[in-house]
């Protein structure tokens, strides 16, 4: 019998570190590990090296190359020594509200960005929190630390290139840190039309440039572990769970996690000006439009508990309503990506006796995070880009009642894949591509799924929808006003 060859992804999220190793040939899952990370939106990224050594400690036997997929967008400055000078920004923190405006604006609007770089920033685009960081005043104590750091900052770096680095054997200070075209595509300084960096737009958000990673190839080798793993190129954790899932044209992956995001390959670059849709490349060489959006499964796991009930009680509870009776819910809790509002907070209109029911306000919470969603889906719809079936993932995609409601106000069929670390799965797919050296990735047997049957009729979810819509348009001047937290 020949023996398998091993291979290792890691899926580096907001909350944990996750480690699978398969088969390379196959993609068979043969050993799992995972370890949390800190919340919090600044996190020092030892965190993330620490949760590493836990959720691969004694897994890694045989194992023959690596890969990583991170979280995106999140900042991690570094002096010339490849030392941390700040801890890093994710995606989630919402500081650089004020100087994402000041950018978009600085350039001439959002054309302009969705021109150069294939998307308009938002708070969660690297680029502002450079901005953000730069702009600290020396003179507040409470800026002192971010401004010193500005000052010692030599690089700049994402999460999985940061952690790829500290994988490799022979690093040394920011020499060799490498990234992929994914993960680069999230930055606002990388052009996935043109597969070139914009170091002016660095320059731009920080006043002078810094050092960026070497941009390597889908399948390249970018360095060797101290055991003598390979390491993959990685990317980011959109598009690894996008080359988990290998999707095909016309699915979109809608995924509800601690973000809700709605992404599907395509061919060609996207530019969209509206900012809705980001036109990020995918790991494979191709491109990721990509809707994100700030409030996913939190959404529920918060109504649940304001409610006093547990996610199943609260999964019954919105299954035996019949509908909202007009109650909305914006589900804005943690501020906003899409759309805009990172000052907003999450909103409850059309509260009365006769709607101020538990039942009623766990349906609300189920159509809000859902209706978000379907937003995210038609602006990738209003790119050009078919829609023939939703393939559901994430913790949230677990809930009985976002299955049951999903159908009809996401407009399209929907598969719920078998739960599976398709993150991690991803970069392990890339991992072997990386060994095999051949022009498209290994072909794995992805787990399906079934088609789920809806609860609600089209008539009645574009009533929900327009509803949702009249609400956020009625209510926007005030959500756009800073509310102080």
């Amino acid at each position: 019998m020949t023996e398998q060859r091993l291979v290792a992804g890691v899926d580096c999220s907001t909350q944990a570190t996750k480690v699978v190793v398969c088969n390379a040939e196959t993609g068979e899952v043969l050993r799992e590990g995972r370890a949390p990370h800190p919340d919090g939106t600044q996190v020092d990224p030892a965190a993330w090296w620490k949760a590493w050594e836990i959720a691969s400690d004694g897994l890694l036997d045989g194992v023959e190359a690596i890969s990583i997929g991170g979280q995106q967008h999140g900042m991690v400055l570094l002096d010339e020594a490849g030392e941390v000078v700040h801890p890093a920004v994710l995606w989630n923190d919402t500081s650089s509200a004020d100087a994402t405006a000041e950018l978009v604006s600085e350039l001439g609007g959002p054309g302009a960005w969705a021109d150069a770089v294939g998307s308009v920033p938002v708070p969660s685009f690297t680029v502002t929190k450079l901005r953000w960081i730069r702009d600290a005043d020396a003179s507040a104590p409470a800026d002192a630390a971010r401004r010193a750091a500005a000052e010692r900052a030599a690089a700049v770096v994402l999460p999985h290139d940061w952690m790829m680095h500290r994988l490799a054997a022979d690093r040394q200070g920011i020499s060799g840190i490498t990234t992929d075209r994914g993960d680069a595509s999230g930055t606002g300084w990388w052009s996935p039309a043109t597969n070139t960096y914009r170091p002016d737009l660095v320059e731009l958000a920080f006043g002078r440039s810094l050092e960026l990673p070497r941009v390597a190839g889908p399948a390249e080798i970018v360095g060797r572990t101290a055991s003598g793993a390979a390491l993959a190129a990685g990317t980011g954790d959109n598009m690894a769970a996008a080359l988990g899932l290998d999707l095909q044209p016309g699915d979109v992956a809608v995924s509800l996690g601690t973000s809700g995001t709605a992404f599907a390959r395509s061919a060609d670059p996207t530019a969209d000006a509206s900012g809705l849709v980001a036109g990020f490349a995918d790991a494979t060489g191709g491109y990721l439009p990509l809707v994100c959006t700030l409030n996913a499964a939190r959404v529920l796991s918060a109504t649940a508990e304001l409610l006093g009930m547990d996610l199943e009680t609260f999964n019954d509870a919105a299954l035996t309503s019949s509908g909202t009776d007009g109650l909305v819910l914006l589900p804005y809790l943690d501020g906003e990506r899409t759309p805009d509002l990172p000052h907003s907070t999450g909103l409850i209109y059309g509260l009365t006796r006769a709607t101020a029911k538990p039942a009623t306000m766990a349906r609300a919470a189920v159509e809000g995070l859902l209706c978000g969603l379907a937003d995210a889906v038609d602006a990738l719809r209003a790119q050009g880009l078919p829609v023939r079936r939703i393939l559901l993932l994430g913790g949230a995609a677990r809930s009985r009642a976002v299955q049951a409601l999903a159908p009809a106000l996401l407009g399209a069929e929907v598969i719920l894949p078998e739960p599976a670390e398709y993150v991690a799965l991803g970069a392990a797919r890339q991992a072997a591509w990386a060994l095999t050296g051949t022009d498209t990735p290994p072909t794995w047997q992805v787990p399906s799924g079934k088609p789920e049957p809806s609860v609600m009729t089209d008539a009645e979810a574009a009533r929900v929808r327009s509803l949702y819509t009249q609400t956020l348009t009625n209510t926007r001047p005030l959500l756009s006003t800073p509310y102080n937290r």
